[in-house]
């Protein structure tokens, strides 16, 4: 009031002073609204302040906001804002008006030419208000690249707004920069994030690029701030269904159902809040017609009562396949009733239609057949509607021509027609050429298809289903191609037309024996890793269509080649159980055959039983299997009747061969060796030997140990070498035999030579792996690489590869402290994490875990080891009760092994009482245990020694007798006859190791037997270092001459060398047989150092300062300290 009274007396004063009018008009404007409408006062200053000033355009700018807010003439504001801008082109609000005012009465071009004054005279960052509005110009008229120049300019100006940020995003955008429009609503929402629409669009940009899990983590953001937000909802619902088919594509099914029950929910929840728009209803038809590919039985979606026209009691309804599928055409409906014009909304439900039509005849009885055809004239009138409604889109006539080409219509002619229509819309159609050549191939014109097919994959490479057509036409030809061209659709990806086609070839091919050795064959099969490729897709098959018997019968067919056994019976099982309705008992009894023989061979000998028996069992095949469950389930007899039966009515020599055969084991099975050999010899008298038979016949002389019968049969089998399909079995069995006659060497290089005839076969490499250490153990080295090729050649062969390479370690005595990266222990602990399930890979974990704290307790260093053996004896047991594969007289062995190496180990570590107490337990578990009641035996024993000198005549008895009880334990003599030893009875220890010198050449146990004859000589040289006694020295040397004709042995050389050093420290001999074992390979550095030693004074005492010399430097190079201290000791002494 002050101000306007202020004003008013400067205008008493000066009544032609512009400026006054203009400050009292001013002043009635920030007055309030009633002030402003007043005419008389705010519009007459303002317009008499613009009569007497004409320059200030101050004036004419607030005359725009009258004349704009009040009187709401927008013709006469924009005149008085742009007059404004003229008298004063720095006045940003003036200017911004008169172009926003421009643009609504649309006079683009005043807009545009204040626009380009501003932005032609303002330097860089200024005038932002004019940049962001000529980039929204820009912007509007699809001018995109212009508008974003102009956007950025307007962000110089000012960087930190969120709007022009938006706007930059939005122009990107629009010309397709989705990444850089992703940074820009990124930035705006960081200066903004409380705007919505910024979170929208990342959300989208983040769908539209395909990164659907991070889109719907957007979208979920702005669901949480407002539930109500339509096309937050709507972008959810896209998402997951785009994640739906993706999944589909990839045959991840489960995840596809879950992914369309969430598009279900929320757009459930769009509709719900706007049922007015027909793209929610239409997605939600697309998300039910989506899922028509799955099995039925997968198929219970939760759907929201708002979908249903009915209102229900509750929330949600589970629907099957069939109810979705009908529920995603009354969606169609409801969006068409929306949009009646709408061509692709006709042509969505005409697919839907055809869809249930599909369902319905795959799925149920003949009397759906009204239905079904109902339905399929439903689709075909809505596909022709789409087509009236827009005839140039090339989608609409392809689905009318599936439509019209399918079972139920079969009007071909239509077909073709709208599939070259299709075509002519749009000449870039792979699907339409596709479905052209597939028409052309339904009716025969072979040619026309090819053309068809070939065309399509030119224009698309890539594209699966023509080569599929392609593969159709080289199988109708008979083209060698065939196999290729599926094999190839498999690749590009899965789909259940190239999966069931190559899985047939594949099966073919296999089941043809007389191929295995052809190019073809090898290429097609095992280059291609045919097999497992095609069980790969085969259950991705079966996974979608659980109602094909063919397909389980290859599926289980293809597991059985892969050793997958229990896969193998559940496929076969299926079809079973899917044949059980069928009229061809043909298939059935075939089907049922295949699932008894997977049963057996997955050891369900019972269950297989009784499949059998659920056959006639007139057939052969039947016979044979029923005769081998029998067998493998213990029940001879049984097995011996059906056998002999299937004898009776075998039509080939080599089916009679193997009921022999199998007749002969059964025998063995029962201990009728005879028997046995009998049916073997009757066997090989057929017209056509069978190899198997000369096999068995060598298996059962080795049994027997009968070198001349394995011997014949050997040479038997070498005749007929061309028939041999694998050389594993011959090389085993040409080992066995010279293990038999004690020929460690020979067993050996059988093996090796093995392996250089056939380098490529890893059976051969884990053979040679596993004969090493234990018959020539000095060769362990090798035996490494043997295990390490065989992992290289062959995964199957790993096992047993990493297993026997371990032993290999453990032998050559790669321990940690050698290579901490590759030694026993870690060979071991990597087969056990592979296959934690084998209780021989425990057993062998038993024994690094012993190298390893007996090489620290010999060192003097603590073991940082703490496994327990008794943790490891009840980790082999347990497997040993779960282990059905392995025979049960070896698994006793194992664990009686395990027990052992348990109480030993506990001892030598000097835990006498806790090795005391395992076997004492070990023992009233086991009573009747021999070899632990002698471990027991020999830890009391080495108590007492510990503390008295000399043992009781009773105690020593009672070792005896405990040795007794393990009569045939070769290391249970040498331990006997250690303790003789430690009492003085020289003669007692002889005998013991004579005992055990005989047992060994008995039982073939050459390791045995070289270990006897060493202690022996050990003695017999103990005893000629204290009296020189000719029956002693003599001892000495028959031992060593004896052990040497077994094997190179170094510790036999250096016995000899030491009896002579005895006899005759001087000699000329003396000095050739140390010198031997000094300086020749083959000797290890601890017998070496040994025998450096006794030369060294061999030569002091010859005065031989050249050679002592040598000695020396050899002794210096090899690290031995102790024969320089010794040669310090003797100058001292001199």
């Amino acid at each position: 009031m002050q101000a306007e009274l202020s004003f008013r007396k400067a205008l008493k004063i000066n009544e032609d002073c512009g400026e006054y009018y203009y400050y009292l008009g001013l002043t009635y404007w920030f007055m309030g609204e009633e002030m402003r409408k007043d005419k008389t006062k705010t519009a007459t200053h303002l317009l008499k302040a613009a009569k007497l000033d004409t320059y200030n355009g101050k004036t004419f700018c607030y005359l725009g906001h009258y004349y704009r807010d009040v009187v709401q003439d927008k013709s006469r504001a924009r005149g008085c804002y742009k007059k404004a801008f003229e008298l004063n082109n720095s006045d940003e609000e003036a200017g911004a008006a008169a172009v926003d005012l421009s643009v609504e009465l649309g006079d683009m071009e005043t807009a545009l030419a204040v626009l380009r004054i501003v932005t032609d005279q303002s330097s860089a960052g200024a005038a932002k208000w004019a940049w962001l509005r000529r980039g929204l110009y820009h912007l509007r008229v699809n001018q995109n690249s212009q508008a974003v120049a102009d956007l950025q300019a307007a962000l110089r100006a000012d960087p930190i707004d969120s709007n022009c940020w938006e706007c930059l995003g939005e122009a990107y955008l629009s010309r397709g920069g989705y990444t850089a429009a992703l940074k820009a609503f990124t930035k705006a929402n960081e200066l903004n994030p409380d705007a919505v629409y910024n979170i929208y669009k990342i959300a989208l940009i983040k769908q539209i690029l395909g990164k659907y899990a991070d889109a719907v983590a957007e979208y979920t953001q702005i669901i949480q701030k407002s539930e109500n937000y339509v096309p937050a909802l709507k972008g959810l619902g896209e998402c997951y269904l785009m994640m739906s088919r993706n999944a589909l594509k990839d045959y991840l099914d489960g995840r596809a159902l879950d992914s369309a029950e969430q598009a279900l929910q929320y757009l459930a929840g769009a509709v719900q809040y706007r049922p007015d728009v027909s793209c929610l209803w239409k997605l939600i038809g697309d998300t039910c017609t989506t899922l028509h590919v799955l099995s039925p039985a997968k198929v219970n979606v939760e759907v929201h009562f708002v979908l249903f026209a009915q209102i229900e009691k509750t929330n949600v309804h589970t629907l099957n396949k069939s109810e979705l599928l009908s529920l995603g055409g009354r969606c169609y409906m409801r969006a068409l009733t929306l949009m009646s014009t709408s061509a692709n909304l006709w042509c969505d439900l005409g697919v839907n239609y055809y869809r249930q039509a599909q369902y319905l005849a795959a799925h149920h009885d003949t009397g759906e057949e009204n239905t079904v055809h109902e339905l399929l004239e439903k689709s075909l009138q809505c596909l022709k509607k789409s087509v009236m409604l827009n005839s140039k889109n090339h989608q609409y006539w392809n689905a009318l021509g599936v439509v019209a080409s399918c079972k139920g219509i079969e009007n071909y002619a239509l077909a073709q027609h709208s599939f070259i229509k299709s075509v002519q819309v749009e000449q870039n159609n792979v699907v339409a050429w596709t479905n052209l050549g597939a028409t052309y191939l339904k009716n025969e014109s072979v040619e026309l298809a090819h053309e068809a097919f070939k065309v399509a994959q030119s224009l698309e490479p890539s594209y699966v289903m023509c080569w599929i057509g392609q593969a159709l036409i080289a199988e109708a030809v008979g083209s060698y191609e065939t196999m290729d061209l599926f094999r190839h659709t498999t690749e590009l990806g899965v789909n259940t037309e190239g999966a069931k086609g190559y899985a047939h070839w594949v099966c073919a091919t296999l089941q043809d024996k007389s191929n295995r050795n052809s190019e073809l064959y090898k290429y097609n099969i095992i280059q291609m890793n045919a097999i497992s490729a095609a069980q790969i897709v085969m259950s991705k098959y079966t996974e979608r269509i659980r109602t094909d018997p063919i397909a389980f019968t290859m599926l289980g067919y293809l597991n059985e080649y892969l050793n997958l056994k229990k896969q193998a019976a559940e496929a076969y099982n299926r079809a079973v159980m899917l044949l059980q309705n069928a009229k061809d008992n043909e298939k059935l009894l075939l089907a049922r055959r295949n699932w008894a023989r997977a049963l057996c061979t997955a050891g369900h000998y019972q269950e297989s039983i009784q499949a059998y028996v659920s056959n006639s069992l007139t057939e052969f095949d039947d016979i044979t299997g029923i005769a081998l469950a029998y067998f493998k389930k213990g029940q001879l007899p049984e097995s011996a009747k059906a056998y002999e039966k299937a004898l009776s009515i075998a039509q080939t020599e080599k089916e009679k061969a193997h009921i022999l055969i199998a007749l002969a084991m059964i025998e063995i099975k029962s201990n009728r060796m005879d028997n046995a050999k009998t049916l073997l010899f009757k066997c090989s008298m057929l017209k056509e030997p069978s190899v198997e038979s000369l096999q068995a016949l060598c298996a059962l002389g080795l049994l027997k140990k009968d070198t001349t019968l394995t011997t014949a049969a050997l040479n038997e089998l070498f005749k007929h070498w061309d028939k041999i399909a694998s050389t594993y079995e011959t090389s085993l069995l040409s080992s066995g035999m010279f293990s038999l006659q004690s020929n460690s060497l020979a067993v050996q290089r059988q093996a090796s030579k093995a392996v250089h005839s056939n380098p490529a076969d890893p059976a051969l490499w884990t053979l040679l792996c596993r004969v090493v250490p234990q018959h020539t153990p000095q060769k362990a080295e090798g035996g490494v690489v043997a295990g390490n090729v065989a992992q290289i050649l062959s995964s199957h062969h790993s096992k047993n590869a990493l297993l026997f390479s371990a032993v290999n370690q453990i032998a050559a005595g790669k321990h940690a402290a050698i290579d901490n990266n590759d030694n026993a222990l870690k060979t071991i602990q990597k087969t056990i994490h592979l296959y934690p399930d084998d209780p021989t890979v425990w057993a062998s974990l038993m024994a690094a875990l012993h190298m390893e704290k007996t090489l620290s307790h010999l060192n003097g260093k603590h073991s940082k080891l703490t496994a327990s053996e008794e943790l490891l004896v009840v980790a082999i047991t347990s497997k040993i009760k779960t282990e059905k594969t392995m025979p049960a007289f070896y698994l006793q062995s194992l664990e009686n092994w395990s027990l052992q190496q348990a109480a030993t180990g506990l001892k030598e570590m000097g835990r006498h009482s806790d090795a005391e107490a395992f076997c004492s337990k070990v023992l009233e578990r086991y009573p009747d245990h021999p070899a632990v009641f002698l471990l027991l035996r020999q830890i009391q024993c080495e108590q007492l020694l510990l503390s008295q000198q000399q043992l009781p005549d009773t105690v020593l008895e009672e070792l005896k007798k405990a040795v007794m009880s393990n009569f045939t334990s070769i290391t249970a003599w040498h331990w006997l006859a250690e303790i003789y030893k430690s009492q003085g009875l020289m003669v007692a220890a002889e005998m013991c190791y004579r005992q055990g010198l005989q047992l060994s050449s008995k039982q073939g146990d050459t390791s045995g037997k070289l270990s006897s004859l060493l202690r022996l000589a050990m003695l017999a040289l103990s005893l000629s270092t204290v009296k020189q006694n000719h029956r002693w020295t003599s001892l000495v040397k028959e031992a060593t001459n004896e052990a040497q004709k077994i094997c190179f042995c170094p510790l036999a050389g250096l016995f000899q060398a030491l009896l002579q050093f005895i006899v005759k420290v001087g000699a000329r001999e003396t000095r050739r047989l140390l010198e031997r074992v000094v300086y020749q390979p083959g000797y290890t550095e601890s017998i070496a150092t040994v025998a450096r030693w006794y030369l060294l004074r061999h030569l002091w005492a010859k005065n031989d300062d050249t050679l002592i010399e040598v000695l020396l430097q050899n002794a210096k190079m090899k690290g031995d300290s102790r024969v320089e201290k010794l040669y310090q000791k003797l100058n001292e002494s001199s």
